[in-house]
C-alpha cells in the first residue's frame, strides 16, 4: 500500500494524542506510576487475546527478539522514564520543545547504523515539521514554577534518545523478516513490565495496585481506555510506520501528536488557542506536506 509508512505514523500520532489527554486524567486521580505500569499490562493482555483470536504467526529469530527487547526497553522504559523525569524538572512546554529533536536524533542514528540517506526534501519537511511543533509546544503556558536546568536539560535529551534509539532496534526486527505488528508489540511490552514493575516494587512507588484502581473505578476505566489508543493500537502502528518508510520520517510525523491535541484539548479541556499555536500547526502541517509530496 502506497505511503503506508506515512499513514501509520499520522495514525500514532493522533492515538498518542487521545491517549495523551486520557492517561493524564487518570494520573492526577491515582499518580503516574500507578497508570505507567497498568497501561502495559492492560494491553500486554489484550495483544495475547487477539494475537489467540487471530491466531497471527508468533514465529520469531532470537535476533528479532533481541532486538524487539532491546527497542521496548530502550524506549519504554529508558526513554519515558527520562521523559517523566524532564517533566518534573522542566515542566511539560520546555520538555516538548527538548523532545522536538527526537526526529532528528532518529534521523542520524538510521544514517550511521541502517544507512537510511534522507532526500533534500525528506530533510526539509523534517525541518519545518519540527519548527511547527517547537512553535506549538513553545506556546503551552506553565504555572511558573519550572524553568530550563542542566539536568533537566539532560533528562529531556535522553528521552528524545530513546524515542529515537528504540525504533531503530525496531526497524532491525522487521528488515530481518516478516512480523505481524500486534506480535511485534507484544514482545515488546513485556520486558518493559518485567523491569518495571519490580523496580515500582522495590522503591515502594507502586502500593497495593489492584485495591487503588478498585477504590477509583474511573481511574480504572481511563488506564484502559487509554491503553487501548497509546500501547495497543499506538505502538503496534508506529512499528507498522518504522518497518515501511524512512526512521526519520516516521519519527517525525508521529512527533506531530502536539498538533494532534489542539482541537482536542479545546473540545475536552476548554483551552483557548492562541495565533502562535495555530501558525505553529499551520507550519507543522506544512511539513507534513513535503514529506508526504517528497
Amino acid at each position: 500500500m502506497p505511503l503506508l509508512g506515512e499513514l501509520s505514523a499520522l495514525l500514532t500520532a493522533l492515538l498518542w494524542s487521545g491517549s495523551s489527554i486520557v492517561f493524564a486524567s487518570a494520573i492526577r486521580r491515582v499518580g503516574s506510576v500507578h497508570v505507567n505500569v497498568a497501561r502495559l499490562i492492560i494491553a500486554a493482555i489484550l495483544l495475547v487475546v487477539t494475537i489467540v483470536a487471530l491466531g497471527l504467526n508468533t514465529q520469531l529469530s532470537w535476533s528479532q527478539i533481541g532486538n524487539l527487547t532491546a527497542s521496548g526497553l530502550i524506549g519504554l522504559v529508558f526513554g519515558d522514564t527520562f521523559l517523566f523525569q524532564s517533566y518534573v524538572y522542566n515542566g511539560a512546554r520546555i520538555s516538548m520543545i527538548i523532545m522536538s529533536v527526537a526526529p532528528a536524533i532518529s534521523a542520524f542514528l538510521a544514517y550511521v547504523l541502517l544507512g537510511e540517506v534522507l532526500s533534500f526534501w525528506g530533510v526539509l519537511g523534517i525541518l519545518v515539521t519540527i519548527g511547527g511543533i517547537a512553535v506549538v509546544a513553545s506556546d503551552r503556558r506553565e504555572d511558573g514554577k519550572h524553568s530550563l536546568t542542566r539536568i533537566g536539560l539532560l533528562y529531556g535529551f535522553f528521552g528524545a534518545l530513546g524515542q529515537g534509539a528504540g525504533l531503530i532496534f525496531a526497524r532491525l526486527a522487521f528488515d530481518e523478516g516478516e512480523i505481524h505488528g500486534l506480535v511485534a508489540t507484544f514482545v515488546r511490552i513485556i520486558p518493559a513490565i518485567i523491569f518495571l514493575y519490580p523496580v515500582a516494587v522495590i522503591t515502594k512507588r507502586l502500593k497495593k495496585p489492584i485495591r487503588t484502581f478498585l477504590e477509583d473505578k474511573r481511574a480504572f476505566a481511563l488506564t484502559s481506555l487509554g491503553a487501548i489508543l497509546g500501547p495497543y493500537f499506538g505502538i503496534t502502528f508506529s512499528l507498522i510506520a518504522v518497518a515501511h518508510t524512512k526512521v526519520g520520517i516516521a519519527a517525525t510525523l508521529m512527533a506531530t501528536s502536539p498538533i494532534m491535541m489542539l482541537p482536542m484539548v479545546k473540545a475536552f479541556e476548554k483551552e483557548i488557542l492562541t495565533w502562535k499555536a495555530t501558525l505553529g500547526a499551520f507550519v507543522a502541517v506544512a511539513g507534513v506536506a513535503i514529506l508526504f509530496l517528497r
